[in-house]
């Protein structure tokens, strides 16, 4: 059992106990929100939608994340189901969450008459900042940290603040801070994707392909590290490829988390990584060839169940529209008024 330096309970309200790991998750959340709100005001959508997606999105993600998780470890929890419900303890899975997130998405998206991909693109770079803030809900429960490592790599190599490298240490052996690898590697590709959103030749579905691509290829480099890995028993050629592409990991001095062999030996999330990057490439080369991504990031969105009179221009459109001038008088003054200004001048 880890000793907690931090406690996870943030605060309490008579038998109510707020945690840390809640608020972190919910902050996250909000901050995400903020990122969407922005970005699609240029668009002119209103920010209510986005509210509201957040209200329909945030439990769909918990429950698909929970879900997810428990499939997974059905056997610590077919005798305690109780204890199915107390997210607080962690025991989320990302994917899980992504999973519930977009079967939402695509109902929602579809009763406000927006096309899918359209405003995936948009919540992008905010779904990635939800999950660069929510993983230090991770370091406070001292969960889903890495194998073990000297005191001196964090300390004298990472150069990691005291707070970190405390925190990581788990029953007298200090651990890798996997959340924060992942963390940082998110803030990476959010300062990616806004780079993309702004140039010209982005499609439709290339930016929300691209956040997949993205964190799935940390994904899997980073949970190689880990010593609570989701996994199963597979065939050994998958195994060893599974090894074989995490290679680089171990030339740059990483070693692999300890892994039950009794357990799996097949980690699901680096498995499911590797399929997300195949299939969001082959997405985007496939719409490209078909001529499925005619549509622009950049191009105006519109919904279906709007009023055409009541569509908001977005500030890309704005911004393509020349501006008004003024016109200046050219032509000739009428006759009274020219032999008027003549009798002035004698």
């Amino acid at each position: 059992m880890a000793t907690l330096l931090l406690n996870p309970i943030a605060f309490s309200i008579g038998s109510l106990s707020v945690h840390w790991y809640g608020l972190i998750l919910g902050f996250g959340a909000l901050a995400g929100l903020m990122v969407a709100i922005r970005e699609g005001k240029r668009f002119g959508i209103n920010p209510e939608f986005f509210m509201d997606m957040l209200l329909l999105g945030v439990p769909s993600a918990i429950i698909g994340a929970r879900i997810y998780f428990v499939a997974f470890k059905w056997d610590d929890y077919k005798d305690h189901l109780v204890d199915v419900f107390k997210i607080w303890n962690g025991g989320i899975a990302i994917y899980g969450a992504l999973i519930g997130a977009i079967i939402c998405a695509v109902i929602y998206f579809r009763y406000r008459g927006y096309n899918f991909w359209r405003i995936a693109d948009i919540c992008a770079p905010g779904l990635l900042t939800g999950q660069m803030i929510g993983r230090w809900g991770n370091f406070v429960n001292q969960e889903a940290y890495g194998g073990p490592v000297a005191e001196s790599f964090l300390r004298d190599k990472l150069h990691l603040p005291n707070f970190i490298v405390d925190q990581m240490n788990v029953q007298g052996v200090f651990h890798h801070p996997t959340f924060l690898y992942e963390s940082l590697w998110s803030l990476v590709g959010i300062i990616i994707l806004f780079i993309l959103r702004r140039q010209r030749f982005l499609r439709s579905a290339e930016l929300f392909l691209s956040y997949f691509i993205w964190y799935s290829i940390g994904r899997f480099f980073i949970e190689g590290i880990r010593t609570d890995s989701l996994a199963f028993i597979g065939p050994n050629w998958l195994a060893s490829l599974m090894n074989g592409l995490w290679k680089p990991m171990e030339w740059m001095g990483f070693e692999h988390g300890e892994l039950d062999s009794a357990y799996g030996n097949v980690r699901i999330s680096q498995l499911l990584a590797i399929l997300i990057i195949i299939i969001a490439i082959v997405m985007i080369i496939v719409r490209r060839v078909t001529g499925k991504a005619e549509v622009r990031y950049l191009d105006p969105i519109y919904s279906t169940k709007a009023s055409p009179d009541n569509v908001p221009e977005s500030d890309a459109e704005l911004q393509e529209k020349p501006a008004v001038q003024e016109v200046t008088r050219t032509e000739p003054l009428p006759t009274q008024e020219t032999e008027d200004a003549e009798d002035k001048k004698e």
